[in-house]
């Protein structure tokens, strides 16, 4: 389950990178009620969405040969250095190494062997996000990979993470969750990405973000209107909930849920 008590290895972080932030805002702004704030002239385009004040998710712009837009999802490290060094000695890579954020903390942004990016954080002054768990934030995280086993292998080598499958009407789930948590303090999953037609037509390992929603079909129809694609429609799943995948008008891709998908 997702909290603001972050631990070493759980998600604490989100940002979506954009060839057009002041769009992407805009965007996100009608889809779930995110305001922006700019992080200041110090933080290179860098900006806060915020819900009721409390800061959901970053933004910032794409720069030169970095890639298609895209959701990325941060991880809490107690130190961003040694989990580079441990996705090395894993066999991952490391797109951008760490860097500091003013007094905020230090950021990395890493890949697994299998291609899939994601982030680690290790706070200073700025624990992580200020909401998860609830509508409008971060609720569930979810790896598409070629080999579950090979994944499970390499995160619990670089975060600590433990896996669990959990049995539901619609078949057998992997969970993750950190290290001493167990099966409660689930806040994602591994999907194969074969098995997958939604997700394989990204052809690519990826990390999937969720937004909490409490009306996930509106939300659906109104990323339609705004000018996004629905990959999935709403569809309810038992003992998950009623789930949509989405992406924003600049490709960038995520998903909204009602429920919990560690309920079975």
């Amino acid at each position: 389950m997702l909290t603001t008590r972050f631990v070493d290895g759980a998600p604490c972080w989100i940002d979506v990178t954009t060839p057009d932030p002041e769009g992407a805002a805009s965007f996100y702004r009608a889809l779930f009620g995110w305001t922006y704030r700019s992080a200041g002239p110090e933080g290179g385009g860098y900006g806060f969405l915020e819900r009721a004040g409390r800061v959901v998710a970053g933004c910032a712009p794409l720069a030169g040969a970095q890639g298609p837009a895209a959701w990325t999802v941060y991880f809490r490290a107690s130190d961003a250095d040694a989990a580079a060094d441990a996705v090395r000695k894993a066999r991952g890579s490391v797109p951008a190494p760490p860097v500091t954020v003013g007094e905020q903390g230090r950021s990395a942004v890493l890949a697994d062997q299998m291609g899939a990016a994601f982030g680690v954080w290790q706070p200073g002054e700025r624990e992580g996000l200020e909401s998860v768990g609830e509508a409008g934030g971060l609720c569930w995280a979810e790896l598409y990979t070629p080999d579950i086993a090979r994944a499970a292998a390499f995160y619990h080598a670089v975060l600590g993470w433990e896996t669990s499958a959990v049995t539901f009407p619609g078949g057998v789930y992997t969970t993750v969750s950190s290290r001493g948590t167990a099966e409660e303090g689930a806040f994602g999953g591994m999907v194969p990405l074969a098995d997958d037609p939604v997700e394989a037509e990204e052809n690519r390992p990826h990390w999937l973000p969720y937004i909490g929603a409490e009306d996930p079909d509106a939300v659906a129809a109104r990323a339609a209107e705004l000018g996004g694609r629905v990959r999935m429609p709403p569809t309810s799943i038992p003992g998950v909930g009623r789930l949509a995948r989405l992406e924003d008008p600049y490709g960038a891709r995520f998903a909204v849920l009602r429920g919990d998908p560690r309920e079975t």
